[in-house]
């Protein structure tokens, strides 16, 4: 190093410091020293865990090889299997999974970024060697049988989608939207690779749902599917707060801190009142609505996302239940076989789950839990002319008790007076 150079850094290094602070330098130094082995170990323990979590919750490879295997021997069949198993078009890249069994990942088809989902079966049940896993998926696709009729099959869509969103008089067209789905090579029929995986596809809850509500607004559109494995567009924002603290640091990070700095990563308060508006036109969207009501019995800010233009898209709709389901499981009926459950593979575990969150002492409307979720992600930053008349309609709307379908009335108009207070607000500012 040049000596000009040298004499520089040491100007800035040493002369700012007061002749007492030089003398104790030493001392500073080991204190650094410590502060900087510290931080290393810290950052080596936060690597550790993420590659922890990835080895066990993603297992993408093990669904690509169970779905492709199932593909080449003729027992699957969907309008997504060429590209993932032949053309390779479909690929899957940066894990999202939270479960083991539930495997989401961000992938790419046709130059586009999709989220694609299947499910594995739980490592615990296996003795890990593939061909165990491969007879264990071989369960999921095992109805309808061979000699099944088409009016049968027809039949059985029927007495299925009545048993998860009760008695409708839609259920006829929406069998017909089913058969449309499952007919993959649009020649007016189903093979039975095709009806095995429809069937397959519908006793997973989000996919239903996705069915139910594919031309809803604030539902995620459903590209495509092979077997049990489907593909959506991708949400651009998968969760109301940008910031989320992994399980492993929840402990050591204060909440008021990851608080704090999702308030200052939030976006402007007028595009937090677009999203908001969006979010409540969802829950009047799956209240009474063409196929039966359905429950959100977990409001999570991490299952409500929002797209570049800050419209409302659900991004995860695996906490919305039923009601029809939720309303036998209250009279004592138990979600206990596939006939009667659309939770998965882990059907009794997940299904009670979710029944037993809709569940409360007095139960909450779906308007009733986001309004919770609302109170913080709302008010703050609110105009302050308008954050009294806010945070009282949001007051109000938290208290609400009892199924929205008993209180009707009540429930459609604290909605309505929520939305309007907000579109009022927003419809002239120049950030909505």
């Amino acid at each position: 190093m040049p000596r000009a150079v040298r004499r520089l850094l040491h100007l800035m290094l040493f002369c700012p410091l007061h002749k007492g602070l030089q003398g104790r330098l030493p001392a500073i130094k080991v204190k650094y020293l410590l502060l900087a082995w510290l931080g290393v170990l810290i950052f080596s323990w936060i690597v550790y865990m993420q590659y922890a979590s990835y080895a066990e919750l993603c297992r993408g490879h093990v669904c690509h090889m169970v779905i492709c295997d199932h593909y080449r021997r003729g027992i699957i069949s969907g309008s997504s299997c060429k590209a993932l198993c032949d053309q390779r078009s479909l690929t899957l890249h940066r894990c999202m999974s939270t479960s083991s069994t539930h495997q989401v990942y961000i992938g790419l088809w046709k130059e586009r970024p999709v989220v694609v989902k299947c499910g594995v079966e739980d490592p615990a049940g296996a003795d890990g060697a593939p061909d165990s896993v491969l007879r264990q998926e071989m369960s999921l696709f095992d109805k309808p049988t061979r000699g099944t009729s088409m009016d049968e099959f027809k039949d059985m869509l029927h007495s299925f989608l009545k048993v998860n969103l009760g008695e409708q008089l839609t259920l006829t067209p929406l069998v017909d939207r089913v058969i449309a789905l499952a007919d993959v090579n649009q020649d007016s029929k189903v093979s039975l690779a095709e009806a095995k995986s429809i069937w397959a596809l519908l006793h997973i809850n989000e996919f239903l749902l996705m069915v139910a509500l594919q031309e809803k607004e604030h539902t995620p559109k459903l590209l495509g599917f092979c077997g049990d494995l489907y593909v959506t567009e991708l949400v651009g924002h998968s969760s109301l707060y940008r910031l989320e603290v992994p399980h492993y640091l929840k402990a050591v990070v204060p909440e008021a801190l990851s608080s704090s700095l999702n308030h200052w990563l939030a976006p402007a308060w007028p595009r937090r009142a677009r999203i908001t508006i969006g979010l409540l036109e969802f829950v009047e969207e799956v209240f009474h609505g063409s196929y039966g009501s359905f429950l959100i019995c977990d409001a999570s800010p991490h299952h409500v996302g929002y797209n570049a233009k800050y419209d409302c898209k659900m991004a995860n709709l695996r906490s919305v239940a039923s009601e029809a389901v939720v309303r036998a499981f209250l009279k004592g009926r138990r979600c206990e076989t596939n006939a009667d459950c659309t939770y998965g593979r882990d059907c009794t575990a997940t299904c009670d789950r979710l029944v037993k969150q809709c569940n409360t002492e007095v139960v909450q409307p779906n308007l009733a839990k986001v309004c919770m979720l609302l109170q913080d992600y709302l008010l703050f930053g609110a105009p302050s002319d308008l954050h009294g008349d806010l945070e009282k309609q949001l007051r109000t709307c938290v208290t609400l008790s009892g199924l929205a379908s008993q209180m009707e009335v009540h429930h459609s108009l604290v909605l309505n007076n929520l939305k309007t207070l907000l579109w009022k607000k927003i419809s002239n500012m120049q950030d909505s």
